[in-house]
């Protein structure tokens, strides 16, 4: 069995034999609400790959002590959702399973047929909303990266960011209900070329947007012979994709 896994920043510069500590609500999530006791094994992460294990060798008020038995790096591909805002917590739940899933990146976007709007002080609290459910998700998952959730963009500002990441070498797949290229159709000289799913609102990406995208250097393609719900497209691209690739 794996071992459950906390965000502890200080695993990046863990050491074998070393104690390393886990404190804040961590450490209170993990002796307070969790009840870890002395010899269970935890993962400390430190949220960019890098992993500490080891067997708790002391549980204090607001301090979780392991000693460090092993240190290793995940390397998860660079895979970033752009979600479009959706109504009825759909959003959140293709967040959710996409962290668990694998990505590395979150881009929430107020697509042109997106009813719920991120703006004002709204925008930062939705967006740490995120910020909590990608967390929740990276330890449930036991991952050591924490996925990045970056500020909402219009329309306008991801056409922009496809075609500077296109002009990276990064590849941009937009999910549409009508393109002819079926998603598995693609080839892959490179497993680990970072990849970016857009996937639109409830009532899809607009003909415009498509095209804008498009144009930008993105790519449409079909994910399969069913519309998918918000809450799903991302995620059902994001493991085909993974199958695709084997990086699974």
């Amino acid at each position: 069995m794996t071992a459950p896994v906390f965000l502890c920043p200080a695993a990046s510069k863990a050491t074998v034999g070393e104690p390393l500590a886990l404190d804040g609500a961590e450490a209170r999530h993990a002796g307070t609400v969790q009840r870890r006791a002395a010899g269970e094994v935890l993962d400390l992460v430190d949220g960019h790959g890098r992993r500490a294990r080891g067997p708790i060798v002391e549980v204090a008020e607001g301090r979780v002590t392991i000693r460090v038995e092993e240190v290793l790096e995940d390397r998860d591909p660079a895979v970033t959702l752009v979600q479009a805002l959706a109504k009825g917590g759909r959003d959140e739940q293709a967040v959710e399973s996409a962290v668990e899933l694998g990505i590395t990146t979150v881009v929430p976007w107020q697509a042109d047929r997106s009813i719920v709007q991120w703006r004002g002080p709204k925008a930062e609290k939705a967006r740490a909303k995120w910020d909590a459910l990608a967390l929740a998700a990276m330890k449930q998952s036991r991952r050591a990266v924490l996925p990045t959730v970056d500020p909402v963009v219009t329309t306008r500002g991801l056409v922009a960011r496809v075609r500077e990441a296109v002009a990276a070498g990064e590849r941009v797949l937009v999910l549409h209900e009508v393109a002819a290229q079926p998603l598995t159709s693609l080839s892959w000289d490179d497993a680990s070329q970072p990849v970016t799913f857009i996937v639109g609102p409830e009532g899809g990406v607009s003909d415009d947007e498509v095209a804008a995208l498009v144009d930008a250097g993105a790519e449409a393609v079909l994910l399969g012979p069913h519309v998918l719900r918000a809450s799903t497209a991302g995620p059902a691209g994001i493991t085909a994709l993974a199958a695709l690739r084997r990086t699974w």
